[in-house]
């Protein structure tokens, strides 16, 4: 049996005039003389100085002035029960929430908006991993919201300014929309900034696709009789009716050896990717693990973009970045176009999946576009359909297309992008 925490008098009514303030403050600019005071002189009484309570100061900024609370907000989520520690909890996760949700409105520098991807992250970390996840969407709504405001073309001329740019998806979404209105040093520097990005998530999904193409043992083809691949437990085990205990000795008349040879079986991987103004982040994200895919042994990819129009990537299909700067996203949808596109590169069904990113709102095209995939499906080849695919796994799926894909027997996968990866690890191992 466990004991409640003992909570001091007082101590709930001044967390909640701290979450008052909070609200207060993100709502209107304006403050509220009888909530700040009452804050400063909580903040005072729990040994927090009262420049947390700044709201023009970043949380970074008050760590370098203030080293001691980088630990403490770190471990945020992990702090004691005591009613002092709920106190002090309440001030540090107040500020936080203050500095990443009360966004203002006008104009954006590049430097605050540096500043609000620093204090976002100090916000997951503090959190933690599984409850962040939750608010993933919402952060990525705010910050595109920020980059949207920025005056990104004057910020991408000055070589200054966007050094302090920190590549993101919502930062990357607007380069790729604008990228043809810049040139000169602002084209290149959009491009040095997409390029960063690409790396970066390419390090992560490779990390999550390693030892894809490992495979299964091939016992069809003799083991090497080397000594490295020697079965000396199974030796042994064969030859222990040969066992003399006159000699004490085990004599051997057979070697065992193990097998090493892995069966890996060639197959075609088809990325079909609905580039329209609602899959920026699917764009992105698929083009980078389809170049991952591509560089591993008897894995053919190909992949194709499409708006009203399909667009046949495949010979930049290496080069995630090079794809990207070739996408024009943006506009409407035709599926039946991609997938007379798709169809014509299935030559063995049984070896090929086709992945299908899309939210699959085709209106009246929905029909044709069904049929092909059912005649797709039907022929052998594993059929992906995927909603989206992004970090906050957030994903918007027709209706009508999420029960037919049910009803197939292929449902529409979680939009998150260690799903995909999981899915297609599945087939090609």
């Amino acid at each position: 049996m466990t004991e409640t925490p003992i909570t001091a008098p007082g101590d709930e009514t001044r967390r909640q005039v701290l979450y008052w303030r909070l609200l207060a403050r993100v709502f209107d600019a304006d403050e509220q003389p009888a909530l700040e005071t009452a804050s400063v002189a909580i903040v005072d009484d729990v040994g927090l100085p009262t420049a947390l309570l700044d709201p023009s100061l970043s949380v970074d900024n008050l760590i370098q002035r203030f080293p001691e609370l980088g630990d403490e907000l770190r471990g945020l989520m992990a702090g004691g029960e005591g009613g002092g520690d709920r106190v002090r909890r309440a001030a540090l996760m107040s500020k936080l929430l203050l500095s990443v949700f009360a966004t203002g409105s006008g104009s954006v520098t590049a430097t605050q908006l540096a500043s609000w991807q620093k204090d976002a992250g100090r916000l997951r970390e503090a959190l933690g991993e599984e409850c962040a996840g939750g608010l993933a969407g919402t952060l990525s709504e705010l910050e595109g919201d920020l980059v949207r405001r920025m005056r990104l073309r004057e910020v991408l001329a000055d070589p200054a300014l966007a050094s302090r740019l920190t590549p993101s998806m919502s930062l990357i979404e607007q380069l790729l929309r604008d990228k043809s209105n810049l040139s000169g040093v602002a084209l290149a520097n959009a491009k040095s900034l997409i390029r960063r990005y690409v790396d970066e998530v390419a390090q992560v999904l490779r990390t999550q696709v390693q030892q894809t193409s490992a495979g299964t043992l091939d016992r069809s083809v003799p083991p090497k009789r080397v000594f490295r691949n020697l079965d000396l437990q199974r030796t042994i085990w064969k030859n222990l009716t040969n066992y003399s205990p006159e000699d004490e000795r085990l004599y051997v008349d057979r070697l065992f050896y193990r097998h090493t040879a892995k069966r890996t079986t060639p197959a075609r991987l088809i990325v079909v990717v609905d580039q329209s103004g609602s899959m920026v982040d699917s764009m992105v994200n698929c083009t980078i693990l389809a170049s991952i895919f591509a560089g591993l042994p008897k894995v053919d990819v190909h992949l194709i973009a499409y708006d009203t129009r399909a667009l046949d990537l495949t010979p930049w299909v290496h080069d995630p970045f090079e794809v990207l700067l070739r996408t024009n996203l943006g506009g409407g949808n035709d599926g039946p176009v991609a997938m007379a596109m798709a169809r014509p590169k299935i030559s063995n069904p049984r070896d090929t999946v086709m992945v299908w990113i899309s939210d699959f709102y085709e209106f009246d095209r929905s029909q044709p576009l069904f049929d092909g995939i059912e005649a797709v499906h039907r022929s052998g080849v594993k059929f992906i359909p995927v909603g989206s695919v992004n970090s906050s796994g957030r994903q918007s799926v027709n209706p009508w297309f999420r029960q037919r894909f049910k009803d197939l027997g292929t449902p529409v996968i979680s939009g998150h992008i260690r799903k995909l990866v999981f899915e297609l690890k599945n087939f090609l191992a």
